[in-house]
């Protein structure tokens, strides 16, 4: 019975370095969204 209890993560398939890419997914993500903002609001400008 507990063979059967699969843990939800396992820290030795390389989880940090995933945690780690996917937050800089998330960071590029932000980033290309605020860039995307600022760069309609110059230009409305013009």
């Amino acid at each position: 019975m507990i063979n059967r209890v699969l843990p939800l993560y396992s820290w030795n398939n390389g989880a940090f370095v995933m945690i780690i890419v996917f937050g800089l997914v998330i960071v590029g993500l932000v980033g290309a969204i605020y860039l995307m903002a600022s760069g309609d609001k110059r230009n409305k400008k013009d």
